[in-house]
Parts: C-alpha cells; sequence; structure tokens
C-alpha cells in the first residue's frame, strides 16, 4: 500500500509542473553595431552602422544613416570625413583617395545620438603572395572531386601574423560559418610557402577571386569568436551563447556596443578556372 501510494504522489506532483517559458528574443533595448574597414584599397574602405537584433530573429537590421563617422591620423591628428550612401547603406570616405599607409595607426570615430564610441589599428605591412595554382583532383576523403586551388606565398614576420581569407565564387562571397578562413603562426606558417589548399571543391570556368587580410590581434580574436557563435547549437553541452568581445570603446553614452573595426592590407587575385590541358 505503501508502495502504491508513493507512486499516486509522485504522478500528481509531475502532472503539477508549472511550464516556464524563457523570454528569449524579447530585448527591448537594441544595441548599436559598428564594422568598419579601413585599408589601403579605397574599395574596401567602409563603415557599416546597424542596430542589432536579437539572436533568433530573422528580420532584416536597422540601418543607422544618421551617424557622424571619421577617421583619425594618429600621426598628423588630420581628421578623414565619412559620408552615408543610402544606396548601399554604408558610410564611405568622402574623398575616394583616403587610404591607409603601412606603419601609420587610424583611431575610427563614430557619434549616433549622445554616444560617442571609437577604436584604433595599426597598418601592417601585407604577406607576399607569389602564385595561386589550380588543379584537378578525383574524389578524396572529405573532398569533393573538382578544381582546388592552392596559394603560395611568403610570410617573413615574426609577429602579427594573423591572417584572413575571403573566397568569392562567380562574385558571390563564401560567407557560411565554414567559410571564416583564418590561420595565425601558431603551428608555424611554412605551409604557405608550400602552397595553403583551399578547401573547396570549383568547376571549369568558374571565376574566383581571393582577398587576403593582415589583422590586428583584436580583429583576429573577434572572427574567432563570432565562428565559435555561428557553430554554437544551444544544445545541452554548448555554452550559453555570447557576442564577441568588440576591439570598439565606448566614449560616451550607453555602455554597450557591438562589431569590430579592422585596419588591414589586402592583396587580392582573380582567376578563372580551365582545364590546363585544353
Amino acid at each position: 500500500m505503501k508502495r502504491i501510494t508513493g507512486v499516486l504522489l509522485a504522478i500528481l506532483c509531475w502532472s503539477c509542473q508549472e511550464e516556464v517559458t524563457l523570454p528569449l528574443g524579447e530585448k527591448e533595448e537594441l544595441v548599436p553595431t559598428i564594422e568598419g574597414y579601413w585599408t589601403d584599397q579605397s574599395v574596401f574602405n567602409e563603415v557599416r552602422l546597424t542596430l542589432s537584433k536579437d539572436y533568433y530573429d530573422s528580420l532584416e537590421v536597422t540601418v543607422i544613416d544618421d551617424a557622424q563617422v571619421s577617421i583619425t591620423v594618429a600621426s598628423s591628428g588630420r581628421l578623414i570625413p565619412f559620408i552615408f550612401l543610402q544606396g548601399s547603406g554604408l558610410y564611405r570616405p568622402a574623398n575616394p583617395q583616403d587610404r591607409a599607409i603601412v606603419g601609420e595607426s587610424y583611431q575610427l570615430n563614430v557619434k549616433w545620438k549622445d554616444n560617442v564610441y571609437a577604436s584604433e589599428g595599426l597598418m601592417l605591412q601585407p604577406p607576399k603572395v607569389d602564385s595561386v595554382t589550380w588543379n584537378y583532383e578525383e574524389e578524396r576523403v572529405f573532398r569533393d572531386e573538382g578544381y582546388y586551388i592552392k596559394v603560395y606565398g611568403q610570410i617573413p614576420f615574426t609577429e602579427d601574423n594573423n591572417y584572413r581569407i575571403k573566397v568569392i565564387e562567380n562574385d558571390t562571397l563564401k560567407n557560411g560559418r565554414e567559410d571564416y578562413l583564418l590561420f595565425d603562426d601558431t603551428f608555424g606558417l611554412q605551409f604557405f610557402e608550400e602552397g595553403l589548399e583551399l578547401g573547396y571543391a570549383f568547376e571549369e570556368n568558374d571565376k574566383v577571386r581571393l582577398e587576403l587580410f593582415r589583422l590586428n590581434r583584436n580583429a583576429f580574436e573577434y572572427l574567432n569568436q563570432l565562428v565559435n557563435l555561428l557553430y554554437n547549437d544551444g544544445g545541452l553541452f554548448s555554452p550559453p551563447p555570447q557576442n564577441p568581445d568588440t576591439n570598439i570603446t565606448v566614449i560616451q553614452g550607453d555602455p554597450e556596443v557591438l562589431g569590430y573595426f579592422v585596419v588591414t592590407p589586402v592583396l587580392s587575385q582573380t582567376v578563372i578556372i580551365t582545364d590546363e590541358d585544353d
């Protein structure tokens, strides 16, 4: 009789459990997000300002179009103003001829409402790319059959070796979580001289543009954390998702800001995949 009573009591207690709904995606205050690139090529120089959205929100982001944006040259104090372009939703230098110079430090300045933000970066010397080759490969373990590109180059630097490669295939940027191609000198850099193979199988006549960036460490770490966030599935064994650590400082106003600022040289090359036997 005691056993039956215990079982009934357990069933009654279990059936009276209250369902709790977590308030996911209900954050009222949206945070400004700043994504800035300052390079030695004017086409890459831009600042994008948006309002954050919740982790599970699928709606389009809200673009901030009424901010004051500029870059300060550290050595001279010269101010480089940016203007907002409605068509692209981006801020770009008022004078397209302005660009980063190797060895110079730059500070991004953003003023929006009562908030002031800043971030700094040093323009580093680019590595050297000697050649870009491709070769047809049969199907391999974890590799489909197709044409594979190898990048050969030299990285003579003993520090600040933090790199990203972007791949644009037929005018479309590969931008999935597996497409953030990041590498540093943790395990050496000899593989770059021996040929860095990109893990994509291309087809004949594909047009492929490669862009190589040398990043300051704080920007590199931001991207590393972003990749970890993109791979976070929210499962039982995953840590709670959190935003990457920004390298942008709040000078005045609300204490929260997201995003990052990158000062970097850019090496780019476009190839069209052809059968070398033709």
